[in-house]
């Protein structure tokens, strides 16, 4: 018969494959939790499967807690191939009136993140043929001012 140990090293190292090809850090604590409960089982052989299922829930579920605790997320969007607020200060031509109940369209003469034409958000009206500024990026809009 296969010895407890090798059960849990291999229900160990299976967890962090699947973590490598998911990369999302939450099956990892799964995969060290049950490692270490391999490693247990060979320091103490008589220990029961209850006793071990249970440790074992006890410490992923834990380890999971505690990182989802204390990660921290530093950007909530990738902002690949752009410089950091290169956009904002832009100026462009409003083609469609945009306000704070409408969204309008605005456009550059050179492109802006790889568009020469994009949705504009505003808090106050601005009319067709005006120029605006940009001040911020929103989602896949850029929020506008009169210039």
């Amino acid at each position: 018969m296969i010895e407890t140990m090798w059960v849990w090293g291999t229900i160990g190292l299976i967890l962090l494959a699947a973590e490598m090809a998911t990369g999302t850090f939450y099956v990892l604590w799964f995969g060290i939790a049950a490692l270490i409960i391999g490693v247990l089982t060979w320091l103490v052989p008589g220990l029961s499967v209850s006793v071990q299922l249970l440790l074992f829930a006890v410490l992923s579920i834990g380890s999971l807690f505690i990182w989802r605790t204390y990660y921290k997320k530093t950007e909530t969007h990738s902002r690949v191939g752009q410089a950091q607020g290169e956009e904002i200060g832009r100026v462009g031509l409003i083609i469609e009136a945009v306000g704070p109940t409408q969204n309008g369209r605005i456009q550059f003469t050179q492109g802006v993140m790889g568009s020469r034409e994009w949705t504009a958000v505003a808090n106050k009206a601005i009319e067709v043929g005006s120029q605006a500024e940009v001040v911020a990026v929103e989602g896949n809009s850029l929020r506008v001012k009169s210039h």
